[in-house]
């Protein structure tokens, strides 16, 4: 099994107290390179061209060069450092290589990276996101010809900046499931686009049989009569029992189940998941190898 990484992601550093450490993705690493059949690579960072499918070029000049001065605040909740936008760069291409392995192979990667992307907005930062990975990857598999592409986030926060930059596009597909209410305020059932969102807001501690069964209707609801060409997921691991951003009560085994499920369900649909947030270290390296493991179990 084939997990990406950028060597920059651990060099992004928002400084102390803020809840995601260059230790998130250390504890990862070290994790999955322990873990027998893993294959850990390094990948080259993300070209621009790129990113700018989903990010305006002024905003990435601003984030380019506040990064290059040392660093500075770049959102209200995104602290840059001068590594920051290596580490961006690093994470995007890191999220490339696991799309580009998994359509070349048919078969399925994970990309381990920071910092996370799935707030960050077309013109800004937020949500410690600085380029949002998953709507990159989404974009560059249209462009390569995948007619459906399914974007599943189960982090326990709503991918606000996802959903903008898709909600108008009928070749993909976003379903959230997501703690209701709570940080960014967005993705309440009603939020629909043009008919491709499906967002499932839920209360905190709940069974998590009741979540894990909550997000597959809402998968299958979204593919029915629609089969996707590639499935990318925003993994976000801070819906773990315990994490200090959340209130949702899943086990690594639950992040396990839903992926032995796309695989039944989707037979030979490349599956692509981007590591979002986790801000419990220990937990989120379980449920990284969990998720990584069922991809090839």
């Amino acid at each position: 099994m084939r997990a990406f990484t950028g060597r920059s992601c651990l060099a992004h550093n928002p400084g102390p107290g803020h809840p995601d450490q260059p230790a998130r993705l250390a504890t990862v690493l070290e994790s999955l390179r322990s873990a027998p059949g893993i294959d850990v690579v390094a990948a080259t960072p993300a070209p621009l061209d790129a990113i700018l499918a989903c990010h305006e070029r002024s905003y990435l000049d601003r984030a380019r060069a506040m990064s290059a001065a040392g660093g500075g605040e770049l959102g209200t909740d995104t602290t840059l450092n001068a590594d920051s936008w290596t580490a961006a760069l690093g994470a995007t291409g890191a999220a490339l290589a696991a799309l580009d392995y998994a359509l070349a192979t048919g078969g399925h990667a994970f990309a381990a990276i920071r910092p996370p992307g799935h707030h960050a907005l077309h013109h800004r930062a937020m949500g410690f996101c600085i380029v949002n990975h998953v709507a990159v990857l989404a974009r560059e598999a249209v462009r390569r010809e995948r007619q459906r592409v399914l974007i599943i986030d189960w982090d326990v926060h709503h991918g606000n900046g996802t959903q903008a930059m898709v909600e108008h596009d009928a070749a993909i597909r976003f379903v959230s499931l997501h703690q209701w209410p709570w940080y960014p305020g967005t993705g309440a059932a009603a939020e629909r686009g043009i008919g491709n969102c499906f967002n499932l807001p839920m209360s905190p501690g709940l069974p998590a049989p009741t979540y894990v069964k909550t997000l597959w209707r809402g998968i299958e609801r979204a593919t029915d009569a629609w089969q996707p060409d590639v499935i990318l997921i925003s993994a976000g691991y801070d819906a773990m029992l315990g994490d200090p951003l959340g209130g949702f009560t899943l086990e690594p085994t639950d992040y396990a189940t839903w992926v032995h499920r796309l695989r039944e369900r989707f037979a030979d649909v490349p599956i692509v998941a981007v590591m979002e947030g986790g801000y419990a270290p220990a937990r989120l390296a379980a449920g990284v190898v969990a998720t990584v493991q069922a991809m090839e179990a």
